[in-house]
């Protein structure tokens, strides 16, 4: 995993966009990160290439306009595309945060679950996004992940909600299926969460190209700030 060196960055909060379900004002003040680890030029999201039969290519906008707002709402040096990796491909080891999402079948290799061990004990941080369709065979694939440790709810004091962002409801709902609400759902590896599963939220959605979706400007944008924290966390800051 890329070196990580203290750095202090000026994140700038862009306001001019309500957070649906949440109290934000317009008004909202930069706000600096001391201590926070710096980033190598040019990092990008990697889009998990998985097995199984599911559409792990949907939502082609989503990525590069999350990357977009990255890089112009933080600073952090990345990318204007993702990467597509594989559990077992070299790319894998260049980016801090995979992406997962898709509306069908995931199914790992034993050998593909032993390298994603690795990749999150390293420092690596996976994003599964159920695109509705996917939730109960990734439940399955994390439980083979992580034997005996059960998905759990991450707390709202977590610094992933509170990072670029304060997220004080959590995950935001962007789209209705099951009338369920939305959920943060986490692994912790020694303290440290490595895995966050948005279920029931349909993030990338939200962070394709509006005229995709026709979603209101305010949901839009509430994807947009979780998906900076995601990745602000995942290159280190918070922890």
């Amino acid at each position: 995993m890329p070196a990580r060196v203290p750095l202090v960055l000026l994140i700038v909060l862009f306001c001019a966009a309500p957070v649906a379900g949440q109290q934000v004002s317009t008004r909202t003040p930069a706000r600096t990160i001391a201590s926070a680890p710096s980033v190598e030029p040019l990092q990008t999201i990697g889009r998990l290439h998985y097995e199984g039969g599911g559409d792990w290519y949907a939502n082609p906008s989503s990525l590069p306009n999350l990357l977009d707002a990255v890089r112009t709402r933080t600073g952090i040096p990345v990318e204007r595309e993702e990467r597509t990796v594989t559990l077992t491909s070299d790319e894998l080891w260049s980016v801090p945060y995979i992406y997962m999402t898709g509306h069908g079948n995931v199914r790992f290799s034993d050998d593909e679950l032993r390298i994603l061990r690795a990749y999150l004990s390293q420092g690596g941080f996976l994003h599964v996004d159920d695109n509705y369709g996917m939730d109960s065979s990734i439940r399955r694939e994390l439980a083979r992940l992580f034997p005996g440790q059960e998905l759990t709810d991450v707390p709202l004091d977590h610094p992933i909600y509170h990072l670029a962002y304060d997220m004080p409801r959590g995950i935001p709902k962007i789209h209705e299926h099951d009338g369920k609400p939305a959920q943060g759902l986490g692994l912790f590896l020694n303290g440290r969460l490595v895995v966050y599963y948005s279920y029931q939220s349909d993030l990338g959605d939200g962070w394709e190209d509006p005229e995709v979706h026709k979603d209101p400007p305010e949901k839009h944008e509430a994807a947009l700030r979780m998906g900076v924290n995601l990745y602000a966390y995942a290159v280190g800051f918070g922890g």
